[in-house]
């Protein structure tokens, strides 16, 4: 399929006045188009229509491996929205998750509909969250490959996510993060309370997660480069999409997948080491 769209992609491309070239992928898992000038935005429409669905990356330079990796987790790193499963227990799940939708959509602002589910829960047992975790929440496929991966090639990884520690250590445990920023479910007496301890993580925190990071490794400073990474699926993720050096939506809303510099819409999360051209006898396998 790749080969053979190539063609009229090129085509549509110098119809454009841009000038580019389609080659392999250095680790051999897709193509590579390189044009000499023209408008990036002009590039991913057109690319876009002709490789349906796809994974793709588009930058203004040779993309490298990144210094600092920053990922959304529900539904990006697992395969759930973690309030949505703990609801099931609760037997609320249709009303929470229907908020859920609406909020990753933008539809709905993501700290007053975060408010609203969690006081639905009010009164759940504690001992809910260790069952929703084991028969409910599954890693994401390839998850754990891109972690360990970008890692052992001395990247820094952070899971950030407006979810719940609670869920996000044991995740960020098992999948290998090294940082995480989450918010807190409040128990009081062996139940949820219907209420968070501490500061609200939302759109602007992972934003500023990303940034923070970059910056303790020197973005900013004369002649350093310092790649980042950032992954998500919704628009609570679109200011840290927005903010990395590429911001990768992974089986994304609308919203996110518009504002992303690539997206995982075809494979797994090692799609992400494709994009980058690790050769795959460098992954770090599970």
């Amino acid at each position: 399929m790749l080969s053979a769209n190539s063609a009229p992609a090129l085509a549509q491309l110098a119809g454009q006045g841009i000038s580019a070239s389609a080659s392999p992928l250095p680790g051999g898992q897709g193509l590579q188009f390189v044009a000499e000038s023209g408008e990036l935005g002009a590039m991913r429409a057109v690319l876009d229509a002709h490789f349906v669905p796809c994974d793709m990356l588009i930058a203004d330079h040779i993309p490298a491996i990144p210094r600092i990796f920053v990922s959304d987790m529900d539904s990006t790193m697992i395969a759930a929205e973690c309030i949505d499963e703990l609801a099931d227990f609760a037997g609320i799940k249709p009303q929470i998750a229907a908020i859920t939708e609406r909020a990753m959509l933008g539809e709905l602002d993501f700290v007053s509909a975060l408010r609203e589910r969690v006081a639905l829960l009010r009164g759940l047992s504690q001992d809910a969250i260790a069952e929703c975790l084991a028969t409910r929440i599954a890693m994401m496929p390839g998850a754990k490959v891109l972690v360990e991966t970008l890692k052992a090639k001395g990247c820094r990884t952070v899971l950030v996510t407006g979810g719940f520690h609670q869920f996000a250590d044991p995740v960020a445990e098992e999948l290998g993060f090294e940082r995480v920023v989450a918010n807190r479910l409040e128990v009081v007496d062996g139940k949820l309370t219907g209420g968070l301890v501490g500061p609200i993580t939302d759109s602007a925190v992972k934003k500023a997660v990303l940034l923070e990071e970059a910056a303790l490794l020197g973005a900013g400073k004369p002649g350093e480069f310092i790649g980042t990474l950032a992954t998500g699926d919704g628009a609570n993720d679109i200011p840290m999409l927005e903010a990395a050096t590429y911001g990768i939506a992974f089986a994304a809303k609308p919203k996110a997948r518009a504002v992303a510099d690539g997206w995982i819409d075809r494979g797994n999360l090692t799609g992400v080491l494709d994009l980058f051209g690790v050769p795959r006898n460098e992954w770090v396998w599970e």
